[in-house]
């Protein structure tokens, strides 16, 4: 056993003596309102002590300069007192799909056959020489769930166009893995290096590069940066971008599909990771789910990012309101509303021990939730992905157990 995966099976282990939360009534009232301080259960070496504060460190410096992004450019926007009275508003339109834990119900199944234009890629970094890199664009039909929404929600015309880039073998379609970036992390370039796209490749797979909504190319109209638009609309506004994305990538499967390939699995990080993790509620055509550094509840989330937690705190106490609304505001983005749709011999979490801006107990929740899949735990954080290859190798036994092979 190499030190990587030494580490990740002593995190493992602790993580499996820990106490799972109740489960007796919807998680949004069962988990604790100080779920965002409750202690994790690992237990260091001084040296791996050091590794992890260190990796830390970097996370707690990008939390707060992206909480102060975020509360200084989206709060006033979405989270005013007409945002949060919007959002109180239709808490109950979300909240009641959501205790149907019926994801059928959220994630409807999108008209197959939609239009999309193909043009060889702009600069990609990795170019095949047995194969093409290409971008992807079409008109998305999504139509948001809460009608009150609808004509602010499709006037953001950016977004109705859906993004994405495909590598692919000459000849015959092959098993592909679509990839889904983090919040406000959606060039194409970095995302070529954190999923190994190359590596993926010339392992014989063809890959997707999927563009969630309101990020890159999708971003509204004087958005201030990638991914903006994602939040400043308000909890309504979050509910229907997951919506969206979901519909949008299930367009995308639909495409692989029809076009011959004969398997397709996801995985993604952080807020791709969330993505992931919805999807596999959604999508029993999927071969496998691989969440990495997810988050499952963005309400407990915020509230560990200063200074927006303290605007939320102030905000939710003037109306009355604690934790728990919130969670039921964003109930349908959770994957703890619903149940997956895949055995959970065919889940994979991915967790940073030191990762502050997606704290283990996210992925702790989850793997609870998905019944205790498999789970692999680095010594890094967010940012920093230490023993980034040993998760790999990880990844690729994976394959193998599924016998999901090019």
């Amino acid at each position: 056993m190499t030190r990587a995966s030494e580490f990740s099976h002593r995190a493992l282990t602790a993580c499996a003596s820990a106490p799972r939360h109740d489960t007796s009534s919807p998680w949004w009232d069962a988990l604790p309102l100080d779920f965002a301080r409750e202690p994790e259960p690992f237990s260091l070496t001084t040296p791996e002590k050091l590794q992890v504060s260190a990796a830390a460190a970097g996370d707690v410096v990008l939390r707060t300069l992206g909480a102060t992004l975020v509360g200084s450019m989206a709060l006033p926007l979405g989270y005013n007192p007409l945002g949060l009275y919007r959002a109180l508003r239709d808490r109950q339109l979300y909240a009641d799909l959501a205790s149907t834990g019926d994801a059928a119900r959220v994630f409807v199944r999108p008209p197959r056959s939609i239009p999309m234009l193909r043009r060889p890629a702009k600069s990609p970094l990795f170019s095949p020489t047995d194969g093409s890199c290409e971008d992807i664009r079409f008109e998305s039909p999504f139509e948001p769930l809460n009608p009150k929404e609808a004509k602010r929600y499709l006037a953001l015309s950016k977004n109705r166009f859906a993004h994405a880039r495909h590598w692919r073998h000459h000849g015959r379609p092959r098993a592909t893995i679509l990839a889904i970036h983090g919040f406000s992390a959606d060039l194409y370039h970095f995302n070529e290096w954190f999923f190994a796209i190359p590596w993926l490749y010339k392992s014989g797979f063809d890959v997707m590069l999927v563009t969630m909504p309101f990020h890159g190319k999708r971003q509204t109209a004087m958005s201030p940066f990638s991914g903006h638009g994602f939040f400043a609309g308000g909890t309504n506004r979050i509910n229907e971008a997951f919506a969206q994305a979901i519909f949008d990538i299930r367009i995308l499967m639909d495409t692989l599909f029809d076009a011959g390939v004969p398997r397709v699995g996801v995985t993604g990080m952080s807020l791709g990771g969330l993505a992931t993790s919805l999807l596999a509620c959604a999508e029993e055509r999927l071969e496998f789910a691989i969440p990495n550094v997810p988050v499952v509840s963005l309400a407990d989330l915020i509230l560990e990012w200063e200074p927006i937690a303290s605007v939320i705190r102030a905000s939710l106490a003037v109306v009355g309101k604690d934790i728990r609304a919130a969670r039921q505001m964003l109930a349908i983005s959770s994957p703890l509303s619903f149940p997956p749709k895949l055995a959970k011999e065919r889940l994979f979490i991915i967790g940073g021990v030191g990762d502050r801006l997606a704290p283990p107990r996210h992925a702790r929740l989850l793997w609870d939730h998905w019944d205790r899949p498999k789970l692999h735990w680095f010594p890094g954080s967010h940012a920093i992905h230490l023993d980034r290859g040993e998760y790999f190798r990880s990844m690729r036994r994976f394959f193998a157990q599924l016998d999901f092979t090019p």
